[in-house]
């Protein structure tokens, strides 16, 4: 059988990893496994396509995975649970102040404390939750 064949062959066993454990790394290899075999059909001698295949797949590891990883480290955060709610939008159902009242958000009726003792907001009017202590929003 040719040469080229095994690395294609070689390129398709590093690519069921790849998919088993969604590592990059694995990619990288196959890629090199391509250009040695690439390298096989044009008929460059056994240690030729070996040098290629280390040479692609090292400078793959060393060029494009840090980059890949940094893609992958700045992925956005999700905030789940109260912290959602910071910085939502509700509408004042019961007047609150800084003694207390009741909000509408997200659909549900909240406790809800104006942030400065002094202010008062009115039913039907729009504030910002600032922060959640409890079961009471803190509102502006």
């Amino acid at each position: 059988m040719e040469s080229w064949i095994w690395w294609l062959l070689a390129a398709v066993g590093l690519g069921i990893p790849l998919v088993l454990t969604a590592l990059p790394e694995f990619a990288m290899f196959a890629v090199g496994a391509g250009a040695a075999a690439l390298a096989a059909g044009l008929g460059a001698g056994v240690v030729l396509q070996f040098l290629i295949f280390v040479g692609v797949s090292v400078a793959l590891l060393v060029l494009v995975r840090p980059i890949a990883y940094r893609q992958l480290r700045q992925a956005p955060e999700i905030r789940t649970g109260t912290a959602a709610l910071i910085g939502a939008t509700a509408v004042v159902q019961q007047q609150v102040d800084g003694e207390g009242g009741r909000i509408k958000l997200n659909g549900e009726i909240w406790s809800a404390r104006a942030l400065h003792p002094g202010s008062v907001y009115e039913p039907g009017q729009q504030v910002d939750v600032v922060e959640i202590q409890g079961a009471t929003a803190l509102v502006v």
